[in-house]
């Protein structure tokens, strides 16, 4: 596993195949960070699943209203909602959408990002400055590759636990 160098900004997401380890970019995004924080930490990202996989563009998760596939799941809404908590301002930045990075998902609203993210499988850069950077993954980027495709899957990939490496 990488050197985690900042275990209060770090996040461990365990996959199917193994774990993904994302640096969080609090100098960069500091309320999309604290909102990622404080839903793992509430275990709201648990067994949430990524329910649009696009192949050579992104996978996207984090709809902890209807994408917890143990608990009210339902796959046709699932990527539709958001957390209980109200949505976040844009914090857009310079940083380039590069494979790897975490992206905020939102409407077409910049201030609507909630709980809902996505990784770039590639670099993205036509993302840039309309989407937050608020992370990247610095390990398990193979397993991030591995993730079912599908918009949605048929049988979709989950986050089956997401920590702060902090706390794990």
């Amino acid at each position: 596993m990488a050197e985690i160098k900042d275990p209060e900004n770090t996040i461990i997401v365990e996959l199917k195949d193994g774990n993904v380890v994302i640096e969080l970019l609090p100098d960069v995004a500091p309320m999309h960070c604290d909102r990622m924080k404080e839903l793992a930490r509430e275990g709201q990202y648990d067994n949430v699943a990524f329910h649009r996989v696009i192949d050579g563009f992104m996978a996207q998760t984090g709809d902890v209203q209807h994408g917890d596939m143990e608990d009210g799941f339902n796959l046709n809404r699932a990527g539709t909602g958001g957390s209980d908590k109200k949505d976040l301002p844009a914090e857009f930045s310079g940083l380039p959408h590069d494979r790897g990075t975490l992206g905020a998902a939102r409407s077409s609203n910049p201030n609507s990002a909630n709980s809902q993210f996505f990784i770039n499988f590639k670099d993205n850069h036509f993302l840039n400055r309309q989407y937050t950077v608020y992370g990247r993954v610095i390990d398990g980027m193979e397993h991030v590759d591995a993730i079912t495709r599908g918009e949605p899957p048929a049988n979709p990939d989950r986050m089956i636990s997401v920590k702060v490496a902090a706390d794990a």
